[in-house]
């Protein structure tokens, strides 16, 4: 057997079948530059078969790949990752590709100004940077940590992004804060009490903060970012948040109850509720 094939089965006991052999196939690629017509025959040298050893242990001791790397893909590009961070999902991808999808249609000559609220590794404002550099892009965060790695991953794909160490919540704050035409928000919008539902590679290395919301009131992030962006959004602005699958018909009432217009959910990949714009 190969190498290649030795570390997908060393993985089976933990993940099935595709996962390992997704999870081979980026280690081989991102660790030890190989393309996959040379997994079949490469030889590692011995530091490298150490290298993989010690990435073995550590999946199968329940680490996330990404934290492991130090590295995440999101939307063709590379994000540093570590606990200080989520890691980017490909539901947030989505997201990005709907927001980018908005500017062309809504601002084909403009220099629009886009704010992501909740911005953790930066993944969103950087890449909407990187497609749309006529854009004016900040990026909010209440870590501090968050934003220190946020801002490496600004330089890293070479683009320029205002960070702001802020909570949302503060409503006193948000007089620092300019207008813009674009606000995003991947909040946080899982309810303390489904924790113990939550894989383990998650509950137990992703940070809580941008995890977690109170059981009586998950809609808490929500209804301030609203609240905001009716102050801080342009009248012709668009508002988007990320959603719990499980209550963004809620999100939607609640947008529509405080006055926003156009709400509109979209399903995710996976058929899920997971993505929703409106309009001032």
């Amino acid at each position: 057997m190969t190498s290649f094939d030795i570390f997908i089965s060393a993985l089976l006991p933990t993940f099935d079948t595709r996962e390992a052999q997704s999870i081979a196939r980026i280690v081989f690629e991102d660790c030890f530059g190989l393309q996959p017509p040379q997994f079949s025959h490469a030889q590692l040298t011995t530091a490298q078969n150490e290298q993989l050893q010690a990435i073995q242990e550590a999946l199968l001791a329940g680490q996330p790949l990404q934290y492991i790397l130090g590295q995440a893909d999101f939307y063709g590009l590379k994000f540093k990752v570590d606990p200080r961070v989520l890691i980017p999902r490909p539901e947030t991808e989505e997201l990005v590709e709907w927001v980018l999808e908005t500017i062309k249609t809504h601002y084909p000559q403009q220099n629009p100004s886009v704010l992501d609220i909740g911005t953790g590794s930066g993944c969103i404002p950087i890449t909407i940077a990187k497609k749309t550099p006529r854009a004016t892009v900040w990026g909010l965060d209440v870590s501090a940590a968050a934003l220190a790695l946020a801002e490496e991953n600004a330089h890293l794909n070479q683009v320029e992004v205002q960070w702001q160490e802020q909570d949302i919540l503060n409503q006193e704050a948000w007089t620092s804060l300019p207008i813009f035409d674009l606000i995003i928000s991947n909040p946080p919008y899982i309810p303390q009490r489904e924790q113990v539902l939550m894989p383990a590679q998650v509950s137990n290395h992703e940070p809580h903060l941008a995890l977690f919301v109170p059981d009586e009131d998950p809609l808490l992030f929500y209804r301030s970012i609203a609240a905001f962006a009716q102050i801080h959004l342009h009248p012709t602005g668009h508002l988007f948040f990320e959603c719990n699958e499980y209550n963004a018909l809620e999100v939607k009432q609640l947008l529509e109850e405080m006055g926003w217009s156009d709400v509109l959910l979209k399903e995710d990949l996976s058929g899920k509720l997971r993505h929703l714009g409106c309009a001032r």
